[in-house]
């Protein structure tokens, strides 16, 4: 942009997006001319407005530049086309607002939508078939009378607000340079890749993200071999192609490795402004999924594709940083002092202790919800872990003595074991002449924590693989803000008429807000059963169920919170409940008539099958007058399971008809007790059943062909 435009009108749209003034029509029709120019130079013949609705994807409808103009030469109409783009084009478009979900918001009838572009995110083009290429322009999505019918218009507004409560608090400290605070974002995306042509033959792969029955195999990732082992060939071609892709359109990818269970991987970005990263890792689903096809492979995102191995989150790392480019929760290399970041880190664990509850329904879905409270992925519980070194820091305040000091050496005296490392202050020596002192970080981390600073930044680990991260950070921005702002009063009530508060005035209120939140912090193994039991002694929500979850949001205090602060109308925050809590049921009655179908139609007349050539073979042995005891065991075994099956599938059935007819509230609770249970109960006799049949007569393919 810069390089295209001129001088004058690039000033100006920058002072535009930094917010200092409105965009305007004539800096909008210079930048559709020179967007226009760029774009097709690379060969692009349409524009569209990529929106996020709230369906956890994106959106796009193509319009080509074509343009047809007429004149009047001689008394004879003549009509040729042109390529044009207008400011007006550019600034917004017009898709039906009808047919996404809005929770109530629109009727039916009420079909008028506007996408309207968001000139913070940068446009990019993407190839496309036979040479040609779209110009892709993010957006937002509003309906008629202004309601944000998508996920980005709330997390641009959150996140202004957080700047403002931020930027307010740092003048408070004293920096009046400071003008903006971004929220920043780096997004771990885990994923599972399998072959194409197998997962054409899993109905229940196809429909619903996730295998409904199936044994898992006898090796699978109880070895603990393929987590960051040499990613195969095939799978390495596949990602390095979207990585090009990615690349080509400005996502910076910066790794990718083995995840932990059989067929999973992860690719992950440089950290990015919280807007721009979530498009980006939006576009980068979208690209694996259409890389991974051309390499006859299939990405699957959903959070618990296979019963048995792990499953995939999303680890939406977040922090805050100013404009002028410091990272604000950067402890330093002498956190006990630097008071600045210790109250950011209070203030945001004051707003994980107050809305635990609402950050919890950020994350909640029907198919996250088979990774919370496992062993592979954070507890139902939130809380936040910090490490040994701030634990320290934050008790000697509260406490009001020295802090112990992280940085001293070992002490000389100690006789310690010759054949295992020295831990001394931030170094490890490993007792190999050859091998430079080790650094090491003053903290280790917890892999069991929903929320984990991490160095420089809080890991929220509990977001879902597929769904967009846009939610969960707006729930968060909201949380932090508020608190920002309760610090930032406390500050100033206890500074009074002084220009900055002290360093007492400072400690005093950093001490004020570690003993409120102190009950949110943990540092031990968060999937434990004695956790569990603490954080309700702690009077900690345990938020089992999405149901429940739902609910959180439209809480009176998360109703405040975020109506309070401009970030979510009313409307729009009992919408994206009704949105919610509909999805969820619906998710469910989709898996059930699945299953049920599956069941009916490909597993019971495959065990019949069986059971018959087992009959026949027993029948056959009697003649002979030879016991067939081994199938005879088999065969009243497998027609126990067959009746069992039946039964539990007759259930299964009339269940999603029954939930299929509910609405609101009771459909969702009906779907979270009955159905779960309905579904795996179904899965149980299933999976029964295919130990027993031969693998000749079984329908699907089964797990040893789908993890390779």
């Amino acid at each position: 942009m810069k390089t295209a435009l001129p001088k004058p009108v690039y000033a100006r749209f920058c002072k535009q997006v930094q917010g200092h003034q409105q965009l305007d029509r004539g800096v909008a029709d210079a930048v559709a001319h020179a967007v226009r120019i760029w774009a097709q130079d690379k060969g692009a013949t349409h524009f569209t407005h990529w929106f996020q609705p709230q369906t956890g994807t994106t959106a796009e409808k193509h319009d080509s530049f074509l343009t047809l103009k007429s004149q009047i030469i001689n008394g004879q109409e003549e009509i040729y086309a042109i390529d044009a783009f207008s400011g007006g084009q550019l600034l917004q478009s017009e898709p039906d607002a009808s047919s996404f979900p809005n929770g109530g918001v629109r009727s039916t009838f009420e079909a008028r939508g506007y996408t309207i572009w968001d000139p913070i995110s940068p446009m990019f083009v993407r190839r496309g078939p036979h040479g040609t290429a779209v110009l892709y322009i993010p957006s937002v999505f509003i309906s008629y009378n202004g309601e944000a019918l998508d996920e980005k218009t709330v997390l641009l507004r959150s996140s202004e607000v957080l700047s403002s409560a931020a930027v307010k608090l740092l003048q408070t400290l004293g920096d009046y340079e400071t003008k903006r605070v971004t929220t920043t974002l780096g997004c771990e995306q885990e994923f599972f890749l399998i072959d194409r042509g197998i997962y054409n033959l899993r109905p229940d792969l196809k429909i619903t993200g996730r295998t409904l029955i199936g044994v898992p195999p006898p090796k699978h990732q109880q070895l603990e071999d393929h987590y960051f082992g040499a990613i195969p060939s095939r799978v390495l071609a596949c990602i390095a192609e979207a990585e090009y892709e990615l690349a080509r359109i400005g996502v910076p990818v910066k790794t990718r490795h083995n995840e932990v269970a059989p067929n999973q991987f992860e690719v992950a970005p440089i950290f990015e402004e919280a807007s721009i990263a979530v498009d980006h890792n939006l576009v980068t689903m979208e690209v694996l999924h259409q890389v991974a096809h051309r390499h006859k492979l299939k990405v699957l995102f959903h959070e618990k594709p296979f019963k048995g191995v792990n499953g995939s989150g999303k680890h939406a790392n977040w922090s805050m940083q100013t404009d002028g480019g410091d990272n604000l929760l950067d402890p330093t290399a002498t956190p006990e002092t630097n008071y600045r970041f210790l109250l950011f880190l209070v203030a945001i664990l004051d707003a994980v202790y107050k809305h635990g509850g609402l950050l919890r329904s950020s994350i909640a879905s029907s198919s996250n919800e088979h990774r919370l409270g496992a062993n592979e992925a954070p507890p139902a519980i939130v809380s936040a872990f910090l490490g040994e070194h701030l634990s320290e820091i934050l008790d000697a305040i509260e406490e009001q003595r020295p802090s112990r000091d992280f940085h001293a050496r070992a002490d000389s005296s100690v006789v310690l074991d010759s054949t295992k490392p020295k831990a001394q202050g931030t170094t490890l020596d490993l007792n190999i002449s050859t091998m430079p002192p080790i650094a090491r970080d003053l903290t280790d981390r917890n892999r069991t924590s929903p929320f984990a600073f991490t160095g420089n930044k809080f890991e929220y680990r509990a977001v879902g693989s597929k769904q967009s991260p846009s939610f969960p950070v707006v729930l968060l921005n909201a949380a932090v803000s508020k608190s920002l702002e309760s610090v930032t009063e406390a500050l100033e009530q206890i500074k009074g008429d002084k220009d900055v508060p002290s360093e007492e005035d400072m400690l005093a209120v950093i001490r004020q807000f570690v003993t409120a939140s102190k009950k949110i912090r943990f540092e031990g193994n968060g999937y434990s059963d004695e956790w569990v039991q603490e954080a309700e002694a702690r009077g900690l929500p345990n938020i089992r169920s999405c149901p429940e979850a739902f609910k959180q949001l439209i809480s009176p205090s998360s109703l405040e919170l975020l109506i309070g602060q401009g970030i979510l109308s009313s409307s729009e925050v009992h919408s994206r409940y009704h949105i919610q809590l509909e999805k969820y049921a619906k998710d469910l009655i989709i898996e059930g008539s699945t299953l049920a179908g599956l069941i009916k139609k490909r597993v019971l007349p495959a065990a019949f099958t069986y059971r018959k050539e087992l009959a026949e073979s027993i029948n056959s042995q009697a003649v002979c007058g030879v016991e067939a005891v081994p199938e005879i065991k088999i065969l009243k075994k497998l027609t126990a399971d067959c009746i069992s099956l039946q039964d539990a599938t007759d259930k299964l059935d009339a269940l999603v008809e029954k939930i299929d007819g509910m609405h609101g509230d009771e459909q969702g609770v009906a779907a979270g007790t009955e159905l779960t249970v309905a579904l795996e109960e179904v899965r149980s006799y299933s999976d029964a059943i295919e130990a027993h049949v031969g693998d000749k007569y079984w329908p699907l393919p089964k797990y040893t062909e789908l993890l390779f």
